[in-house]
């Protein structure tokens, strides 16, 4: 599972609603692959590790830069691509589902690239920015199947099992 999201600071509410994401997905049995650097990427990582199922190598970082030490503290494999914003293809690119938190333009980039790459999306309308507006939606008339929407991380994760079990 890929959580994308914004990379800036988020409100406690979004942090708190990450936190459970990132754990409840280790649970399901998910990797996590984020951006790896902070905001909602760092909080999905943080609650990832949080699982007493997580194990060394479950949560993934695609780094922008070139430097693994850019990556939050709670990365296991940091995958510095030096591709800058690019790196948001391989994001979602490396995903069975992309579960989007709140976000601005950076977030939206990923949103399309999943929808061109057929990947499912799941968007948590409990949040702020493009997941809450796209929640429900269809992108266009490339795909018959909207934007899952889910309003809780619990939701979110159960969203994605049937997905990924759909797909089989």
């Amino acid at each position: 599972m890929s959580v994308i999201g914004s990379g800036l600071t988020v409100d406690p509410a979004t942090e708190e609603l990450c936190v459970e994401l990132g754990k409840l997905a280790i649970d399901a049995g998910f990797r996590v692959a984020t951006g790896g650097l902070a905001g909602v990427m760092e909080a999905s990582s943080r609650g990832a590790r949080s699982s007493q199922l997580w194990n060394d190598g479950d949560v993934i970082g695609v780094l922008p830069g070139y430097q693994v030490q850019d990556a939050n503290p709670y990365v296991d494999v940091a995958i510095p691509t030096g591709l800058g914003i690019a790196r948001n293809v391989v994001v979602v690119a490396m995903a069975d589902v992309v579960v989007a938190v709140g976000g601005g333009s950076g977030t939206l980039s990923e949103i399309a690239v999943s929808w061109q790459l057929d990947k499912p999306i799941v968007a948590l309308s409990s949040t702020a920015g493009w997941a809450a507006k796209l929640a429900g939606e269809l992108i266009d008339d490339k795909r018959s199947d909207p934007v899952v929407e889910a309003r809780t991380a619990a939701e979110a994760v159960d969203q994605a099992l049937k997905i990924v079990a759909s797909q089989d």
